[in-house]
């Protein structure tokens, strides 16, 4: 059985979702991946908890693609970060297939414990390809964690509105409390 997830935000696509492995909570830092449990209970709430191992292998290279797209989200110009990222990618590869139900693809993997790392590096390039700019870090000056804008106008600041929306709010109320 899967431990409970405990990250404040879930549910972003693959590639942020692993960014959002890492969180601040009351001024601390938490990290879902210092163990193997915590890769689990990432697989898991990717829904790829049949297709990869949850093991100490898979769990440094998922690292390793956590790391290379922070530093590319962190520093999206900068050549090194790229590269990064492009070692990641060059551990797996796509095959076109066909099947009964028509045209497809599937991943391949010399190693499948690049497999989850690649998968969320695959997924940011799609995110690349489909709005760059919807490819958001939160506002909130404590918050670390990244997001979608997946809302209609594409104004969104807050990975979440009723944690760190709220207390931008409360951060205003209170400064135009203690000027009065």
């Amino acid at each position: 059985m899967t431990a409970i997830d405990p990250r404040p935000l879930t549910g972003e696509p693959v590639s942020l979702d692993l960014l959002n492995t890492r969180w601040n909570d009351e001024g601390v830092r938490q990290d879902l991946l210092t163990d193997v449990e915590g890769l689990s209970v990432w697989l898991a709430a990717n829904g790829l908890e049949q297709r990869f191992a949850a093991d100490a292998v898979t769990l440094r290279h998922t690292l390793a693609a956590r790391d290379a797209l922070a530093a590319l989200v962190d520093r999206p110009a900068d050549p090194s970060a790229t590269t990064r990222v492009d070692a990641v990618l060059g551990h797996g590869r796509i095959r076109a297939t066909l099947t009964t139900e028509g045209p497809g693809e599937e991943a391949e993997f010399a190693d499948p414990a690049w497999g989850p790392g690649w998968t969320a590096a695959r997924d940011y390039l799609d995110l690349l390809r489909t709005a760059p700019d919807r490819i958001r870090a939160c506002a909130h000056e404590a918050c670390i964690l990244h997001f979608f804008d997946t809302s209609r106008n594409g104004t969104r600041r807050w990975c979440s509105m009723a944690v760190c929306g709220n207390r931008a709010k409360a951060s205003r109320h209170y400064a135009r409390t203690k000027e009065s």
